[in-house]
């Protein structure tokens, strides 16, 4: 069975250079792929897709991968249909005419007027709305037109499928901070380093009193190795969560009305953990 396959999905691409009107030239952004750097994704295009400029992304075992933004914009749609077309999706506007969609997430984590840079978190893979399995559908669009898929400069393939490779903010790390990890409303108090290997957070919110720990990884970012993240209040036991991760251990959280918190986390064999501390 075709993973890519969609009862219904719409529209859009982006070409290097288009003439417009009055000899007036828009220039495209520099699009990449909508996923972290290194990562190889296989794009299959098809004459009877909707639009049919649009590819659909597939790897094995990709629902709730991250996606990203493929350059930088403001986001101009961030919609639920539910079952039926797209499901949930999210538009970017880049300017000049340029839009990119992405389509059928499980989980949208922008919001209409936000400015995104590229490589920025917008969502994770998904399955919804007129989707017969897990895949992204991503189009770019030129003053609502479908275009042919530009990255890096270069045209996707039409039509068929290829495999591909992001060059999406390479050197520019995990897509997931902290706040994503951990949620609306929680701030990160303190944090410390595991060598090179990532980083465990301890954030907290003001508006439910609870502490939250995350802890993110610099290395074998999208493959998965062990990571870990732990919470323990002062007087009762500690919370960990860990496993074999491809981002990130987390969240991790409690309440601690009146009391001290340990935290800390490793990846692979570099770790941390707190004394008791930030009381109150």
């Amino acid at each position: 069975m075709n993973r890519y396959l969609s009862l219904a999905c719409t529209t859009v691409v982006a070409a290097a250079l288009l003439v417009l009107g009055e000899g007036v030239a828009a220039a495209a952004p520099g699009f990449q792929m909508p996923f972290p750097c290194g990562q190889v994704w296989s794009g299959q295009t098809r004459s009877d897709h909707s639009p049919a400029n649009a590819v659909d992304f597939n790897r094995t075992d990709d629902l709730n991968d991250p996606v990203v933004a493929s350059a930088g914009g403001t986001v101009s749609r961030s919609e639920s249909e539910g079952d039926v077309s797209y499901g949930q999706w999210i538009e970017i506007d880049h300017g000049s005419g340029w839009r990119t969609r992405y389509a059928h997430l499980s989980v949208r984590r922008v919001s209409v007027g936000q400015s995104v840079s590229i490589g920025q978190l917008i969502g994770n893979v998904g399955s919804t709305g007129g989707s017969s399995g897990p895949h992204l559908h991503f189009e770019q669009r030129l003053n609502g037109v479908a275009q042919k898929i530009v990255f890096n400069g270069s045209q996707i393939f039409y039509w068929g499928t290829r495999s591909y490779t992001s060059n999406n903010r390479c050197g520019g790390g995990n897509p997931y901070t902290p706040q994503e990890v951990c949620g609306s409303g929680y701030s990160v108090i303190d944090s410390a380093a595991l060598g090179t290997s990532g980083r465990t957070y301890l954030l907290y919110n003001s508006g439910n009193g609870y502490n939250c720990v995350a802890t993110i990884k610099s290395v074998n970012i999208g493959t998965a190795s062990a990571v870990s993240a732990f919470l323990e209040v002062a007087g009762g036991t500690r919370t960990t969560d860990s496993g074999s991760y491809k981002y990130y251990a987390g969240p991790v959280k409690r309440s601690a009305p009146g009391k001290c918190v340990k935290w800390g986390g490793s990846v692979g064999s570099a770790s941390y953990a707190s004394p008791f501390e930030h009381c109150g």
